[in-house]
């Protein structure tokens, strides 16, 4: 029960720090994951996505509170309760975010985190299948490939965006995201290619890793170092004691939650649940930042769509093939087109994300459309709008207090109209013609700026790309929660890498920088010398000042 590394949490960051902190066989690693196995069809089947997410077996069951800005709706917020964390339950769809996210994390205090600090790190993590050349990595633990695209309307998708004069992108990952293209997914051979696989089974064949099933209660400091991890296990309160290190890696929901039980975060807040104050930091669970999405539906004319896959029978079979084989239907995410474009002229690099799908389907995965359809995730990538995470009490077991405050900024309402209206701008291009039915969602009858507004307010929905929470800057910011190489301010012996040290969230799916944040973090861990900086030159748009395409 003691290592000279204890890590909270397997997910995405957490797995890739146990592989690399053990990597030269110096160290021993203890991760503390309170989920249970990932084996088993619902995760591994890539098609089966929209199961895990809603099973408390493998989530944690968080939700938001009442959201004022639109309409009292209380929105789920699904995170990993499983080895493999959110990696184990998400959408597979893998983006590293644009070069000039992390530029900005630099700029804001966040000092060896640009782009062209954090390229090494992407290179090193990745065996990309497919990508552009020079810029991406062929020979790490996370495989990375593109789907077949076998349905026209992937192709259809990426020729109405040429036509509607926006750019097309070979490679969103490589030197230019601006624009139409392939979607890139973490699978690899039909299965699920999740942190759990990529990283930690690995890490655990190794003598000096182990993986303890406990349930983290707080962090044990003493005289302002952290020395070891409480945890409640059959029943019973148990300490893992850390030699060296505690790394929290528990995602951005449970990461700030687990600094204020051990009594670092806001004096009040923790005064005010009887908690002992170790380190005052207001920054503790403030700074919380999503992605919201809309699904833009439109009826299919051509019987092609994934619309007549939802039966029971065609169900079944895919789930044979899929079983026996690891191919077909099953063995893909479904999303395998995608964009990256600018919502306007003076905005230098994307700011709206689209997920393209052969079908008219919702989250839960039922069905939309009576017949056939297709559907664009859509939503704008940097909200101005900042939520928080806090303590309900005490208790460890009791939930936080989830308050995203989604579209609480006037600029998100005028960003998310123009969302929609641009998709249906692009649905409306003569490549899609030959599919194009009626608008399902919205619908026709929605136009003007309240009722589309009205529509936001009832059907927006979170991407599920929670960051931020434990933000990181200067040590002289009193907001920063850690430090550039991922110290908690004031605490000795104790880091967070996770997506919660985000500074603001990145372009497009969170799972990528967060793999990379943990690669990174494990070598300021370590003490070593980064990798040495990239000197290539991301494209931007040489008509940005004048033109959104």
């Amino acid at each position: 029960m003691e290592a000279d590394f204890v890590i909270i949490g397997s997910g995405s960051a957490g797995s890739a720090m146990a592989y690399r902190l053990s990597e030269d066989g110096k160290h021993s690693v203890i991760v503390i994951e309170y989920g249970g196995t990932d084996i088993g069809p619902f995760i591994q089947m890539p098609a089966a996505l929209s199961f895990p997410m809603n099973m408390s077996t493998y989530d944690w069951g968080f939700s938001s509170e009442p959201e004022p800005h639109l309409g009292g709706r209380r929105l789920v917020t699904p995170r990993g309760k499983v080895i493999g964390g959110s990696s184990s339950i998400n959408g597979m769809v893998y983006v590293r975010g644009h070069a000039h996210d992390f530029d900005h994390w630099a700029e804001t205090g966040a000092a060896g985190w640009s782009y062209a600090d954090v390229l090494p790190y992407f290179k090193r993590m990745e065996n990309s299948h497919g990508g552009e050349a020079g810029w991406r990595g062929t020979d790490g633990p996370l495989n990375v490939q593109r789907g077949r695209r076998d349905n026209p309307l992937f192709h259809a998708f990426v020729e109405a965006g040429k036509e509607a004069g926006f750019e097309v992108t070979d490679d969103y990952n490589g030197s230019k995201q601006e624009g139409f293209g392939a979607m890139e997914q973490t699978i690899y051979k039909g299965r699920r290619w999740s942190t759990a696989n990529a990283y930690l089974r690995p890490a655990l064949k190794r003598q000096n890793v182990s993986l303890i099933n406990g349930f983290a209660r707080r962090v044990i400091i003493e005289n302002q170092r952290a020395t070891g991890v409480e945890i409640a296990r059959r029943g019973k309160t148990e300490i893992i004691r850390a030699r060296r290190e505690v790394i929290i890696a528990a995602s951005s929901i449970n990461s700030p939650k687990l600094l204020m039980l051990s009594g670092i975060g806001r004096a009040e807040h923790l005064k005010a649940h009887g908690i002992e104050v170790v380190a005052d930091r207001t920054g503790v669970g403030q700074n919380l930042q999503d992605h919201l999405e809309v699904y833009i539906q439109q009826e299919s004319l051509k019987p092609i769509t994934l619309n007549s896959k939802l039966g029971l029978v065609s169900k079944a079979m895919i789930g044979a093939e899929w079983l026996f084989f690891k191919s077909g239907h099953g063995a893909t995410n479904h999303f395998e087109s995608a964009a990256f474009v600018r919502s306007k002229p003076g905005i230098d690099y994307p700011d709206i994300q689209y997920h393209f799908l052969p079908a008219a389907i919702r989250y839960d995965g039922k069905a939309a459309a009576r017949g056939h359809g297709f559907q664009a995730h859509v939503g704008p990538m940097r909200s101005k709008s900042r939520g928080s995470v806090t303590l309900h009490s005490s208790d460890p077991f009791e939930k936080p207090k989830i308050v995203f405050n989604y579209m609480s900024h006037p600029d998100d309402w005028s960003d998310f109209r123009h969302a929609v209206r641009l998709t249906r701008e692009i649905f409306g291009q003569s490549a899609l013609t030959p599919y194009r039915g009626h608008e399902i969602s919205p619908g026709s009858h929605v136009q003007s700026d309240d009722e589309i507004d009205d529509f936001l307010r009832e059907h927006a929905e979170s991407a599920f790309h929670p960051c931020g929470t434990c933000k990181m800057g200067a040590t002289s910011d009193p907001t920063a929660v850690v430090d550039p190489q991922c110290r908690v301010i004031g605490v000795e012996g104790l880091r967070v890498a996770d997506s919660s040290i985000f500074p603001r969230v990145t372009n497009g799916n969170l799972n990528g920088p967060s793999i990379m944040t943990g690669e990174k973090a494990s070598d300021h861990i370590l003490g070593r010398d980064p990798l040495p900086r990239s000197n290539q030159e991301p494209w931007i748009n040489p008509r940005w000042q004048v033109s959104d395409r």
